[in-house]
């Protein structure tokens, strides 16, 4: 997913010669705490809500131009970059340009959430395995195979390294909800298996044995 299909186009963008109670308006106005800055139609900055605070509101946007963070994303770059840059810098949005540093629009840090809650599958059912590995041992073909052993299949793999411990935490999120059958293969074959999120088969039957027992009783 591009940067191009998250793009708002109609979000309104401050010039260098506007004055800040301006800025600031648009800013309670749109519920951002972030504005993109043109200067002579071309792309200059961002500037922050804080920023324009710390200035006289009858003050010219200019006057604060050295406090304009150069951050932007061209429209052809992925949703990880833009993820990092808003994430990194704590925006509420991020500026859209082109190769002649025009701004195109804005990505809304609403809309990315919404976009990356979307790509990593979590409008698809099925049920989470998190596991951990050495990164020497971590296999994508093997931990397919036993996905598809249990007749299932991965529809997002997501990885990550800890800080403190090196080890590579593997999100696997598989496309049904009883995944019991799938987390007992791992622990066969010796995986560590930190964390699942689905049904049980055993639980199912536990409650079902529970179930009976009370009916029994109240007979």
């Amino acid at each position: 997913m591009l940067a191009s299909q998250l793009i708002n186009t109609g979000f309104p963008a401050v010039n260098l010669f506007d004055k800040a109670i301006l800025a600031l308006s648009l800013m309670d106005e749109y519920d951002v705490m972030h504005l993109p800055v043109l200067s002579e139609e071309k792309y200059a900055g961002i500037i922050s809500k804080d920023d324009l605070l710390d200035m006289d509101e009858s003050a010219l946007l200019a006057s604060a131009e050295i406090s304009l963070q150069k951050i932007s994303v061209k429209g052809d770059e992925h949703l990880v970059t833009a993820l990092k840059l808003m994430a990194d810098n704590e925006l509420s949005l991020l500026p859209v340009v082109n190769e002649q540093s025009e701004l195109t629009g804005v990505i809304s840090s609403k809309e990315l959430l919404r976009m990356v809650s979307r790509f990593v599958g979590n409008e698809d059912k099925g049920g989470i395995i998190v596991l951990e590995s050495d990164k020497r041992n971590f296999s994508f073909g093997e931990i397919s195979r036993l996905v598809e052993t249990n007749d299932a299949y991965i529809t997002q793999l997501n990885t990550h390294t800890e800080g403190d411990t090196g080890l590579l935490v593997i999100t696997l999120k598989i496309n049904r909800i009883e995944i019991s059958d799938i987390i007992a293969t791992f622990q066969r074959y010796e995986y560590i298996v930190r964390f699942y999120f689905g049904q049980e088969e055993y639980a199912n039957e536990l409650k079902e044995n529970y179930n009976h027992l009370i009916s029994y009783l109240n007979m």
